[in-house]
């Protein structure tokens, strides 16, 4: 018997499968249907343990570790990047023409420790009405009996985007036109976005000073944790921004372009997680459906003047996206290269490209 216990004491005892590991971190859940092998692996995810709505997982399997551009074809980076994983119903009977073992020896394999047989519909509701909440999974009886919350460490309270950037600069060559990519957690996906546009991709780590380097754009990437904590980061775009550069920001990259603009951040009571999140445009009152995963967001009250809203979240009315109304500086919550999708966003990034000259 294993068990997932919340900050408040409440105990989610269930069947343990995975890494038989004892873990903390921040609990959150995601809504999608779809695509555990890509959010499993999203660096946006880490410290963070990850509950699935959809209630029967695994059932197709993992699929193999083939490379495209360089890059695993099938995951949005090299490992798992979430602490915990938390099902209702796990299958280790998987089925697909792509899989090439089950969830279980894959998350064993990178001590990645999960609970199945949870009511996740209960816990969900818990986190929907109390916000995100730090929990720790246990599978040692003796140390349940001895929780106590302070012990839970909180990842927010760390620059996890240091902890997910590369060390050091790696391009990837597509065509004449050149951006820098700032790596606070970049999905692959978004890197053969630009690939796939002809872009070529000097991709630097997160507190790299790129203001040196000869390109026709920077983009700023998604990551996980606090804006806040990205200092370098922030401080590096504000620089980039005198310059008049085009400057695209996802998820945290928005954020920061946000801060780097003199807006606020502030933090979510449970994010916006799944594959069917409506955003509407500003001005067109126009729909998307869309994919994200952040638990932070720009406060669009404090905007400077030159800035406006691009986007707001249809459900809750928070900020999904930031423009300036006279330079090529813009940014959105969402995941517009999402994959298992929707792709009704992708025009950002030609509008990006567009923008670069």
């Amino acid at each position: 018997m294993s068990m997932l216990i919340l900050e408040d004491g409440t105990k989610y005892p269930g069947r343990s499968f995975g890494a038989k590991a004892d873990i903390d971190g921040e609990v959150v859940f995601n809504t999608g249907m779809v695509g555990y092998p890509e959010t499993l692996t999203d660096p946006s995810y880490n410290g963070q343990i990850l509950t699935l709505t959809f209630p029967l997982i695994g059932n197709y399997g993992v699929p193999s570790k083939e490379k495209l551009d360089d890059l695993l074809k099938h995951y949005e980076s090299d490992k798992i990047q979430v602490r915990g994983l938390i099902v209702s119903n796990y299958s280790d009977e998987f089925s697909h023409w792509n899989a090439e073992r089950s969830l279980h020896e894959w998350m064993a394999e990178e001590n990645i420790p999960g609970i199945t047989g949870i009511d996740t519909r209960k816990l969900t509701r818990q986190l929907r009405e109390n916000g995100t909440m730090l929990g720790k999974i246990f599978h040692d009886d003796d140390k349940k009996e001895g929780f106590d919350k302070k012990n839970i460490h909180d990842p927010n309270d760390d620059n996890l985007a240091e902890l997910v950037s590369i060390k050091e600069p790696v391009e990837y060559s597509a065509g004449k036109k050149k951006i820098i990519l700032v790596d606070c957690g970049v999905k692959n996906n978004i890197i053969r976005a630009f690939l796939g546009r002809n872009i070529t991709v000097l991709r630097v780590p997160h507190d790299f000073d790129y203001l040196n380097i000869e390109a026709d754009g920077v983009f700023i990437s998604n990551g996980p944790g606090d804006p806040k904590m990205c200092v370098k980061t922030i401080e590096i775009t504000k620089r980039c921004m005198e310059r008049g550069k085009p400057i695209l920001g996802i998820c945290l990259g928005s954020q920061i372009l946000g801060l780097a603009a003199g807006a606020d951040t502030f933090k979510l009571k449970y994010g916006h997680r799944s594959h069917n999140q409506p955003v509407n445009e500003y001005g067109t009152r126009r729909c998307f459906i869309t994919s994200q995963n952040h638990g932070y967001a720009v406060d669009g009250n404090t905007l400077p003047l030159d800035w406006r809203e691009w986007f707001n979240n249809d459900n809750d009315g928070t900020n999904e996206g930031i423009i300036h109304i006279s330079k090529p500086f813009f940014g959105t919550q969402f995941h517009p290269e999402a994959s298992p999708g929707p792709d009704d966003t992708e025009f950002v990034f030609d509008m990006f490209v567009r923008s670069l000259g």
